[in-house]
Formats: structure tokens, sequence, C-alpha cells
């Protein structure tokens, strides 16, 4: 190779290397954009409530009844807060560990997350595909995903007359194997599967399903660490199906 040869694809290593930079710093000022703003609305909670329950308090014994309502609300935004410095700690922890790289027994993966639920998991009926392709993968961080998507279908079919899940999984060529972790939950509006992955999105109210909107883009995270791709389909009251494209066992 010749010198200017050689400067060229210096040149254009370096070109690529600063385009990295700039997403990532695109991508964590967005991240720190959201996070600041969903983490305001139970923090105006604390101190806005504070507030009321100090003049509340001021008054006569009739309105200690009025005191606690405020108090209680106050614990609940507290407790919320928690639980999203919780799945910031959670995301922040699976993008700097280290990427212990293995083979994966996939199928035996998924009856270990599965057991981990519990009791929680003998409500529903599992349809798990008997034989799945190996997966090369960090066993910590992809039992952290499973349990995560596992627990969400969990969850979202737990109002069903007869909650079903369905685990299926195969090579798809070229390295890769694609596995689904479907549900007949409550489903959501399909055309907005691209911010179920956002920190702090949810597509339901708190009082119909628990949780702050931080498990997904967990998820998110552990498949990007991989060089796998994740992603969702769901239809209003008809299920949602979770698509993982990931790297096959060598």
């Amino acid at each position: 190779m010749s010198a200017s040869d050689e400067a060229a694809r210096l040149q254009a290593e370096l070109a690529a290397a600063r385009q990295q930079i700039a997403e990532m710093t695109a991508a964590q000022e967005d991240f720190l954009r959201g996070v600041s703003h969903d983490l305001r609305a139970p923090l105006r909670h604390v101190t806005s409530y504070g507030a009321l329950v100090r003049e509340v308090l001021q008054e006569q014994p009739p309105q200690v009844d009025e005191a606690l309502g405020f108090l209680a609300t106050m614990e609940q935004s507290a407790r919320r807060m928690a639980l999203m410095i919780d799945g910031l700690q959670a995301i922040s922890r699976a993008g700097r560990a280290p990427l212990r790289l293995q083979t994966l027994d996939l199928g035996a993966a998924v009856q270990q997350a599965r057991a981990a639920l519990g009791a929680a998991a003998e409500a529903a009926h599992w349809h798990i595909t008997p034989a799945m392709p190996a997966v090369s993968a960090d066993s910590a961080l992809f039992a952290q995903l499973l349990h995560q998507l596992l627990a969400n279908a969990l969850k979202f079919t737990r109002d069903m007359p007869k909650p079903c899940i369905t685990i299926h999984a195969q090579a798809g060529g070229q390295g890769r194997v694609h596995v689904s972790v479907q549900d007949n939950g409550a489903g959501f509006d399909g055309t907005r599967a691209s911010q179920l992955f956002g920190v702090f999105q949810r597509l339901h109210r708190e009082s119909d399903f628990e949780g702050v909107g931080a498990g997904l883009a967990l998820c998110q995270a552990i498949a990007r660490r991989h060089g796998a791709t994740i992603s969702a389909t769901a239809a209003p009251a008809a299920g949602c199906s979770i698509e993982l494209d990931w790297p096959a066992a060598a």
C-alpha cells in the first residue's frame, strides 16, 4: 500500500470516528434532556405538596385528613422517583459493564428467566420452542434482558381470561438468531412502537400497569452492546410481540 493510500485510509477512519463521537454525543444529550424533563414531574409533586401540607397543618384538626392525602401523593412520587433512578443506574451499568461473551443455551436461559419470576409465572400459559439455537451473549446481561421481557409479558396479560406467552427462536441466517416474545395482553397502538424503548416512555397509564418505563430501555441498551436489535409490534387489546435479532454462537 502506497503512502497516499495509507493516508487516505487513516483519514477515512478518522472521519468515521468523528462521526461516531458526534452521534454518541447527540444521543447522550437527548438522553439527558429526556431524563431531566421526566424527573421533574415527581419532584414537583414532592416540593409543591410539601408546602401544601405545611399550610394545612397550620389549620384546625379537621384538615388533618386532607394533609394525609397530600403526604400520600408525596410518598408515591418519591417512590416513583426512586424507581426511575434505579432504572437509570441499571441502564448505566449495562452500558459500562465488561462484556464477557460466551456461548449460551438459549432454551436454558429462557427457562431460568421464567423460573426467576416465581409464582407469578404460573398464572400464564407458556408456549416455548423446545429446541433453540445457541446465542453469543454475556450471561448476566442476557439474563437481565430476558427477565425484563418475560416480566413485561406477564404484567400486560394478567387481566386476560387466559394469559398466554409464546417464546420462539430460530436461526435467521448470516450468523443471527431471531427470537420473539409474544403475549396476548393489553397491547398498544402499534404506530407508537418506536417510543416503547425510550427512557421513561410509557404507553399505558400507571394506574393500569405499574412501572416507570425503564425496562425496555434497559433491554435496548443490552441489545446494542451485543450488536443486536430489538423491536416491537402490537395492536390495542391484541397483545404485543418483542422481536430480537441476536448474534448466533460461533
